[in-house]
């Protein structure tokens, strides 16, 4: 909203992916501050640097924003990036890249928090998943105990599990209570604190059945170059439903005969693949909407002559445009390619 309201252009495309930054060798805010007197240099094509995000979940990769969109496309045309300073031993090659979205930039969910009205003072519940839960962003509370809650993939599903974990907790109190009314006065929040790390998946009451729900981006991914992934234990493959950006998997009773544990662990299997596949992989969208018949299949040719050149990126078809995923990297030149 800031951005918008100066005029400045949004911060995904003020921001550029850097691979190649020789790691282990500085300490992190001395290579953040060699990169960024790299990027403010003329000689670079530079300019103000807003911000530089290193280290990254990936070794030797840093994001650099700039404060004016311009900035990244000079930046780009430059032919070699050579990462030169006297902290450093020699000069290293960098490869920057356009930084691209997400592949599933984020998820909106609707919560109903009535069902812990009678437990907690709501809002204090809300302030405390607001504290916890700093990637998402929470609407006001309705009257209706309605929220809206929005967020990445990940971050969603890690408050849902939370919120039924609680749910559940709760149900198991007042069965053990004989469902007795409580009196007293409204609990604050003080227990089953979301965790900070990614929770344990929900089992289902008889102990064996499980669901995962995916992006469908990242589950056409998996399906495509982990396919092992998606194998049951008695050699079955297991199939998702797919109902627009949203895939769900279930997983049942696969692998049960080899130990009640065989389906909890693939659930997790599929569970951690696809997070580290949402931190890693990226999305472009080349549209089809404005070109002829004849245009779409030359884009269709080029695409399918690159895919020996570009092996683990994955070009989904639509009738009006294609989605292609990969690495941030390979994303950029491929599209740059076609």
């Amino acid at each position: 909203l800031c951005a918008q309201a100066t005029g400045q252009a949004p911060k995904s495309a003020r921001t550029v992916v850097i691979a190649g930054v020789p790691d282990g060798l500085l300490h992190d805010d001395v290579m953040t501050d060699i990169l960024v007197i790299h990027f403010q240099m003329s000689r670079n094509n530079g300019g103000d640097v807003e911000e530089v995000t290193y280290p990254t979940a990936r070794k030797g990769v840093a994001y650099v924003t700039f404060e004016d969109q311009e900035v990244v496309e000079r930046v780009l045309k430059k032919d070699e990036h050579r990462l030169q300073d006297k902290r450093l031993a020699r000069y290293y090659p960098l490869t920057v890249t356009r930084y691209c979205e997400n592949v599933f930039i984020s998820v909106t969910s609707v919560i109903n928090m009535s069902v812990f009205k009678d437990q907690f003072v709501l809002e204090d519940l809300i302030q405390e998943l607001k504290r916890k839960s700093t990637a998402l962003s929470f609407g006001p509370l309705q009257s209706n105990g309605h929220i809206s809650v929005q967020g990445s993939f990940p971050a969603i599903e890690l408050l849902r599990d939370f919120l039924l974990l609680k749910a559940k907790s709760l149900s198991e109190k007042d069965l053990g209570e004989d469902s007795k009314i409580h009196q007293g006065p409204k609990r604050r929040l003080q227990q089953n604190r979301l965790p900070t790390a990614t929770s344990n998946p929900i089992r289902d009451a008889d102990g064996e059945k499980h669901v995962v729900v995916l992006d469908t981006d990242i589950y056409l991914y998996m399906k495509h170059f982990f396919p092992r992934t998606f194998l049951a234990n008695d050699g079955g493959v297991i199939s998702g439903v797919t109902d627009g950006d949203i895939t769900t998997v279930d997983i049942g009773r696969a692998g049960s005969g080899s130990g009640a544990g065989q389906g909890l662990r693939l659930k997790e299997k599929i569970e951690n693949q696809s997070i580290e596949l949402h931190n890693y992989l990226r999305k472009e969208r080349i549209d089809f909407k404005e070109l002829s018949r004849d245009e779409k299949r030359k884009y269709k040719q080029v695409c399918e002559s690159l895919k020996s050149r570009y092996p683990h990126v994955l070009i989904i078809r639509y009738d009006t445009h294609m989605d292609v995923i990969g690495s941030s990297a390979d994303i950029f030149g491929f599209t740059k390619e076609v």
